[in-house]
This record gives structure tokens, C-alpha cells and sequence, in this order.
């Protein structure tokens, strides 16, 4: 292998970014570091696909900066050093400037600085970091797969962040001052941990045999933020049978503050060793530790709030709310690969745009997440719509009702591993503050974990009395619940109360309840069985008669709706208060309530409207937009009233009749063949004996005529 020349590859790296230009002609990095010597910015991103697309670039350079990478940093820096151009604007000389000023004068003063320790590092100059970014051509690694053969070099890992440390500042360059000589000793440090000099290094001190007093000056020395993250593998990337890997990540500079846990980012850095120190290398012994020295984050979902827009996306969303029918083709686009449930989609989509919160004078807080929880019987694709929305939404948290505790939703006491103090670690449903918190099995749940959810949904906090600890966190979340009903599957001879089976206190907190029941119809499972086969052979949905849109697409509209904050006017309280007393008028009178109607049911009512006002694009609330959130949560309840009328005095005869009178006024005919009845009245689920003994009674009362052979029937 040849001698490596880092001096001509200081020189390609200057020649690089001199003279790349980016798609517009204009030199990239040179503006780039015009904005730092202006003190714009700190940070300098050396992204490694212009490196590799660079006219003049050779492979083997590319090559030696993937694999060598922490070298090539420093080379890079030294590289900017020279390049960096003089500031074109004027701007406050900070401690630093007035630091530099003065070491430069003495250096000057003091030609003899042979000594190492004396001579001022270029780190403890420099004033803005250098950061590589891999090269986004491959799809990232996972962490299982960086293995050895990866130290050194510049991989990319995608995961998620399950933990994040406190920002500390750590010590790049410790500056010394000597009390018998009063010269300034500089010592670099590259790891974790350092051993302070304790003999003064000039020659004055050697001359005169005397080891000098270095005492550190923490005001002279150069710290930067630093931060410690741990990285978990996606749940996708992880073999069967096995348990998810981790990850420590170092973050430095500007890259601080970048994360949070619950992120799915990926992550750009150098794949590194590092030896255990103190007592943990007693037991380690000659075991090392690895780490990944980040250099760059991608987050895969924006927030609402920090989603930027590509270049044709405003034009999209532009187009899309001048369409009258977006809040069809919105509901539709949210998993289309299941059947039906229409309803059910349009008030997913409305817990997604969710309302604007209201803070009133005195800091009380009306929430503006929308709760909704989805109760039926088995294989409704009730967990399915609950992942799919998950992935729509930036924030997401999928727990089990079984499967999480209360401390794991809430939040727990740790020990943290660093510092071994007390530390707070947040649940489920802090991890999805700002965000969605998908609860399945919610019946499932043991009722101690389930009153940790009470507060969370209603205050939208969680606070705690543990260990000493004494505090409240913030949970602003909407909650997505799937549960069950009481007996596995709903039982019509009860009550919707004793099937339901959840606590009024908790019931009352849901904007809306969605009974889903499962019912045999033979017309819609004809439909169904058609869906599901077709979605088996084509992987795709069937076509919705338009093309449905890409979850990207939602994300951009939806964030766009949520900047909106809609307000109800005044022409709409009467017609508001008017429908909501109703609604209790109507819970009074009923024997068995399908629902527990409270001051929070109005408040409901507010929310839903302000979000479909939203999704409009617009700041009032209208009419139309009320109408819509009271017929939701009449639908939300629509399985049952087929029962009531069933129950109403219905009974097999009359409507065995009325089935019969309905598909013949649908195709105009006044004689019906036995045989079409029959089809009719057993797709509705009811028998040949019943059919008989309605043609019977009927024929008596002059209804119909039967043929005494056939038994067609003609109606008179």
C-alpha cells in the first residue's frame, strides 16, 4: 500500500470546495462559508453525493474519506481554515474574539514557541464544525448490520430514539496558565476522559528546575454541547425470535437538541470504539464499547409544525382544497385497502387535523385533540386502521392494552446508567405528546393502568409522586382506543351499557364511541369477500374512482389545515345549544342509553366542527360543519338502532313483508317470482317457514295473491 499524502488531499479537498457548484452554477460551499465568517451559522455540512458527483473528483479520494472519516474532518477544517473568506458584515467581538486577539499578541511577543503545548491549537481558532453526510444512494443499514469491518468509516443507520441525555457542555481544548511563569499551556482532548498536566511544559520552568503550577482555566478553554442518545432498530428490521439492538449515539455541536425520543430518524456518523473507564474497565477488561460519532440527522416524519414543503407539494394542497369533495377523497385515501367503514375514516382523519387548543386568561386549558375509541366485534379491522393511522401521523405510539402497564404509558423512575441518579422516563403516552397514542385491546386493560389514562385525556398531563420526584409532564396527545365489547363479541339481548363495559368517567372523555357490529348481509359480504380477494391477487386496492392520496400528501395537507385556529360565531350558539339539549332530552327518555351524554359532549361537538372547519381551509365555523360532527356521532351508534327497530314491534313476519315490498318497488314489478322472495328474505337471515306464513297472512288480508302451484306472488 502506498504512503497516504494528506497534504495533496488538503489540497483536493480545498480545490473542492472552491469550486463545486451547485445546480444553479453558484459555488455552494464558498456562500456557505461566506454565512460563517459572517457568523450566520456554525455548522458546515460537507454532503459526500457532491463529493462523489464533483468533475475533478477522483474514486480513490472518495474512497479514503468514507473509510477514514474522522481524519478527514480535521483535514477538511484545516482546508477551511485557508479558505475561509473575511466577513462582509459587521458584527460584536464576543469573549472568544477579544480570547484570540490577545493570544495572537503574545504569540507575537513570544517567538519561541517550539514547545507543542505552547503553540495554540487550530481547534481552539475555529469557531464553526464540520459535519459529513453520507451519501443517500443505498438504503441505510440497520444496526445489526454495521459490523466490524464499518470502525472508522461513515455508515448510515436508521432507528428510533428511545433515549436522550440532558445537553453538557465537553471539553475540546483545556487551557492552562502556569502561576511561577504565567505562560498559557494548551492541551487537546480527543475522548471522554483526561489526565490534567500537572508539570508546566515552558522553558522558563525547565530552566529554573521547577515543575510550575498549571491551574486550569475553565473561562479560556474551549467546551462544545454535547449529547448522548440511544438508538433502537425499527420493529420491521428486527429477525424473528430475536430482541431489538441499541445503539449509543454521540451528538456534538450543532447537531444538539436535534432529537427527541420517539423520532425515527436515521442517522449519518462514524462507527467507532471506545474503552470502558473507571470501574466498568475492571470488569470489562479488555472488552471495548462502540458508539456512533453522529455527523448528520434525517428525521423520516416532520413535525406538523417543522414540516417543510417540496417544490410541486403547495401546488398539490393548493389544488386540492379549491376540490369540493376533499373531505371525501381525504377519508378515502386513509387505508383503502380495507372495505367500508367510510364513517369511521371521515372522524380518523378529524383526530388527525384535531382542533386548535384554547388557553384562557387565567392559564386554564381547553384541549383540542380530538379522543376517539372504535368498540366491535372480532376481525372488523379495527387494529389495522389503528397501525395505517399510525403511520400517517408524524408522532406515533402503538402500545397493547395487555401488553403496557401504567407506569409504561405514563411514566416510569429510573436509574439513570451515566450519573446513577433518579431519573424520570416517559411512557406511551408522553413519547406521543403533540401526537397519536393508538391503545389496542383497551378492554383488556387491568383497571388500575387504565385510570393513568384519565388524566392524560382530559388535562392532558401526566404528573407524578415518585422517589422524590414531584412533577408533571406534558402528554398532549389524542388518544385512538380499540376494544372489544364485554363478551368478546356484542351480545344484542343486553344492554349497550353492560356491553360496552367501559367507566362512564371514561366514556365521557371520548369524543366519539363507534360501535362497529359485525352483521350477516349477504349483498354487503358479497362485496367484502370481493374486496379482500381482489387486494389479495393485485396487492392494491380496488380503484375509488380517483387515485388515492400518497401519506406524504396527507402529512403536507394536514399540517397545512393545522395552522388554522376556527372560531364559532355568534349566529351558530343558539342552533349549537339547541341540538346539544336535545340530545340529553332524547338520553332522558330512553330506557337503555346508547351513550353518556355530558357537558364534554358539546364540547365534542366544538372540536369536530373547528377541525372539519379545517379541513376547509376556513377561520369560522359553519353550519354545515355542525350538522356534519352531530351526524357523526349519530353514525357512530348506527348498528344499534337496526336492532331497535327489530325490537320496536318489527317482528320476522312484518319484515319478511317489507323486504319483499322494497325489492319489488326497486324494479318496478308487481309479480315476483317464489324463488327471487326466497333470496331475498334469506340474505337478510330469515327462513323458508317464515316466507310461507308471510305470503299466508298477507294473502289474507287481499295484500297479494299467491299461485296456489308456483307460489309466485303478484301484489294487487
Amino acid at each position: 500500500m502506498k504512503d497516504l499524502d494528506f497534504d495533496a488531499d488538503k489540497a483536493l479537498a480545498k480545490e473542492f470546495l472552491a469550486n463545486f457548484a451547485d445546480a444553479n452554477g453558484g459555488a455552494k460551499y464558498m456562500e456557505i462559508l461566506q454565512e460563517v465568517s459572517n457568523r450566520k451559522i456554525r455548522a458546515i455540512q460537507v454532503d459526500l453525493v457532491d463529493l462523489y458527483n464533483y468533475k475533478d473528483s477522483n474514486e480513490e479520494f472518495f474512497r479514503r474519506v468514507t473509510e477514514n472519516t474522522r481524519r478527514y474532518v480535521s483535514i477538511f477544517s484545516a482546508a477551511i481554515d485557508e479558505l475561509l473568506p473575511e466577513p462582509t458584515e459587521a458584527f460584536p467581538d464576543d469573549d472568544h474574539d477579544i480570547l484570540m486577539t490577545q493570544r495572537a499578541e503574545d504569540v507575537t511577543d513570544n517567538p519561541d514557541v517550539s514547545d507543542p503545548h505552547q503553540q495554540i491549537p487550530s481547534e481552539i481558532k475555529r469557531f464553526y464544525e464540520v459535519y459529513f453526510k453520507a451519501s443517500s444512494k443505498e438504503r441505510p443499514s440497520t444496526i445489526r448490520e454495521v459490523k466490524a469491518s464499518h470502525i472508522g468509516q461513515l455508515v448510515r443507520i436508521s432507528g428510533i430514539v428511545t433515549r436522550c441525555s440532558d445537553v453538557k457542555p465537553l471539553m475540546a481544548v483545556a487551557v492552562y496558565t502556569c502561576e511561577d511563569c504565567g505562560h498559557e499551556i494548551y492541551q487537546e482532548v480527543t475522548s471522554r476522559v483526561f489526565m490534567p498536566l500537572f508539570k508546566c511544559p515552558s522553558s522558563r520552568c525547565r530552566l529554573n528546575g521547577k515543575s510550575g503550577n498549571p491551574i486550569l482555566q475553565l473561562r479560556a478553554s474551549k467546551f462544545l454541547k454535547f449529547q448522548e442518545a440511544k438508538m433502537q432498530e425499527l420493529t420491521e428490521h428486527v429477525p424473528k425470535g430475536h430482541i431489538p439492538r441499541s445503539m449509543t449515539v454521540h451528538l456534538r455541536g450543532e447537531l444538539t437538541r436535534k432529537v427527541a425520543p420517539g423520532d425515527v430518524v436515521e442517522f449519518s456518523g462514524i462507527f467507532l470504539p471506545i474503552p470502558y473507564t473507571g470501574f466498568k474497565a475492571l470488569r470489562a477488561g479488555l472488552v471495548a464499547d462502540t458508539y456512533l460519532e453522529a455527523t448528520a440527522v434525517t428525521h423520516f416524519k416532520k413535525k406538523y409544525e417543522e414540516y417543510e414543503f417540496q417544490k410541486d407539494e403547495e401546488e398539490q394542497i393548493a389544488r386540492l382544497a379549491e376540490d369540493g369533495d376533499i373531505y371525501n377523497k381525504l377519508s378515502r385515501s386513509l387505508a383503502p385497502e380495507i372495505y367500508g367503514h367510510e364513517d369511521i375514516k371521515k372522524a380518523l382523519l378529524l383526530l388527525l387535523v384535531g382542533a386548535p387548543h384554547r388557553q384562557l386568561k387565567d392559564g386554564m386549558k381547553i384541549r383540542g385533540d380530538v379522543h376517539i375509541c372504535l368498540m366491535g366485534d372480532p376481525g372488523v379491522a379495527k387494529s389495522q386502521l389503528l397501525k395505517h393511522i399510525i403511520n400517517v401521523a408524524p408522532r406515533g405510539v402503538y402500545t397493547t392494552g395487555k401488553g403496557s402497564s401504567g407506569v409504561g404509558l405514563t411514566a416510569a423512575v429510573m436509574r439513570d446508567q451515566v450519573t446513577n441518579e433518579m431519573v424520570l422516563e416517559g411512557g406511551a403516552l408522553v413519547l406521543a405528546d403533540m401526537g397519536i397514542c393508538a391503545i389496542d385491546e383497551f378492554d383488556k386493560m387491568d383497571e388500575s393502568d387504565r385510570t393513568a389514562i384519565h388524566e392524560v385525556m382530559e388535562q392532558q398531563t401526566v404528573s407524578i409522586a415518585k422517589a422524590g420526584i414531584t412533577t408533571s409532564l406534558n402528554a398532549r396527545t389524542a388518544v385512538l382506543a380499540a376494544a372489544n365489547p364485554a363478551w368478546g363479541r356484542y351480545d344484542l339481548r343486553r344492554t349497550p351499557a353492560e356491553n360496552i363495559n367501559l367507566p362512564p368517567a371514561l366514556l365521557s372523555r371520548f369524543d366519539l364511541l363507534w360501535l362497529i357490529l359485525d352483521r350477516a348481509d349477504m349483498d354487503s359480504d358479497l362485496e367484502l369477500a370481493k374486496h379482500v380477494l381482489h387486494v389479495h391477487q393485485t396487492k392494491e386496492s380496488p380503484a375509488l374512482g380517483f387515485d388515492p392520496l400518497e401519506p406524504n400528501i396527507l402529512r403536507a395537507y394536514i399540517s397545512t389545515a393545522r395552522r388554522l385556529s376556527p372560531y364559532v360565531p355568534a349566529e351558530l350558539e343558539e342552533y349549537i345549544a339547541t341540538a346539544y339539549s336535545s340530545i340529553r332530552q332524547e338520553e332522558a327518555k330512553s330506557n337503555t342509553p346508547h351513550s353518556y351524554t355530558t357537558v364534554r359532549t358539546l364540547l365534542s361537538i366544538l372540536r369536530i366542527s373547528a377541525a372539519l372547519a379545517r379541513l376547509r381551509f376556513s377561520e369560522t365555523v359553519a353550519q354545515s360543519d355542525v350538522d356534519e360532527a352531530l351526524r357523526l356521532m349519530q353514525m357512530s351508534k348506527i348498528s344499534l338502532y337496526a336492532d331497535d327497530r327489530q325490537k320496536a314491534g318489527l317482528d320476522a313476519i312484518s319484515d319478511t313483508y317489507s323486504i319483499i315490498r322494497d325489492e319489488a318497488a326497486r324494479s318496478n314489478k308487481t309479480h315476483v317470482s317464489y324463488a327471487n322472495a326466497l333470496n331475498w328474505i334469506s340474505r337478510k337471515g330469515y327462513s323458508e317457514a317464515q316466507l310461507k306464513e308471510c305470503l299466508e297472512e298477507y294473502a289474507a288480508l287481499n295484500v297479494w295473491q299467491i299461485d296456489p302451484n308456483t307460489f309466485d306472488i303478484r301484489f294487487i
